[in-house]
């Protein structure tokens, strides 16, 4: 089967969209909401609402993102700056109960067939660590005891992976060019974001895992960013985040990041 995996949609339906109907041509048979499905984008309401009817009609699966536990009351905002905590206070306002009922009762990992699913780390998920690290890579998959696992929150994406000397380098992927992810050593992928790119490029991000011939294909797609980031503009939320839907680079504090 081939999984498509999503991760930080942050509420942008257009990113959303594009992701569908490319994974689609692809012969996806699962999709996984990697977490963060709201936050920071300007449609939360219609985003979850579609990964909600997509997880209930068993073509996909959702762990919940430190974005999506805010916005539902299930974590505190504590650990975000004035802007973020700005932008989940408009998100709850803008969600139904039933939809924050069904944020909170998202799992914190999800594992099947020699595959984790995890927004962050799955060493405490829910402390939200980064993986910017071989060292962190290397606790999540011990932690994970699989041979893949799948995670989001650090919105670049990267792939780690076991050596025999106990080294878990990583390397960058070459967009839309497979690798194999040889079941005879773990593997760590980090999906990168699909609705608020932080490298200066616009862009969907997202990967296609296919668990038979287990190569793993990350894409960065087209869409139409210019209509979300008049969106973000009009709903009022912060500019930072229509520049970054629009491409343009600028530097994350640590705090804007959660």
């Amino acid at each position: 089967m081939k999984y498509a995996l999503i991760a930080d949609l942050h509420g942008n339906l257009e990113a959303l969209y594009a992701i569908l109907a490319h994974a689609g041509a692809q012969g996806v048979g699962r999709y996984v909401f990697l977490g963060d499905i709201v936050g920071y984008g300007p449609d939360p309401e219609p985003v979850l609402e579609l990964c909600r009817h997509m997880v209930s009609t068993g073509d996909a699966l959702a762990v919940l993102g430190n974005h999506d536990a805010a916005a539902c009351g299930r974590d505190s905002t504590s650990n975000m700056n004035e802007a973020a905590r700005a932008v989940i206070e408009w998100t709850r306002s803008k969600l139904k109960p039933r939809h924050q009922q069904w944020l909170a009762s998202l799992p914190l990992v999800l594992q099947r067939d020699r595959m984790t699913w995890v927004h962050a780390s799955a060493l405490r998920p829910e402390a939200w660590t980064y993986i910017d690290t071989s060292r962190q890579a290397r606790l999540s998959l011990r932690e994970a005891g699989s041979t893949w696992v799948f995670s989001g929150h650090v919105h670049d994406p990267m792939l780690y992976y076991t050596c025999p000397d106990q080294r878990v380098p990583g390397v960058r992927l070459v967009e839309r060019r497979s690798i194999l992810l040889n079941p005879r050593r773990s593997w760590l992928a980090i999906v990168g974001s699909a609705g608020q790119p932080r490298d200066g490029l616009p862009g969907a991000r997202y990967a296609v895992f296919d668990r038979s011939r287990y190569l793993y294909t990350s894409y960065r797609l087209a869409y139409d960013f210019a209509a979300t980031a008049a969106k973000i503009r009009a709903a009022g939320l912060p500019e930072r985040l229509a520049h970054h839907i629009e491409g343009v680079l600028l530097p994350v504090p640590r705090a804007i990041r959660r």
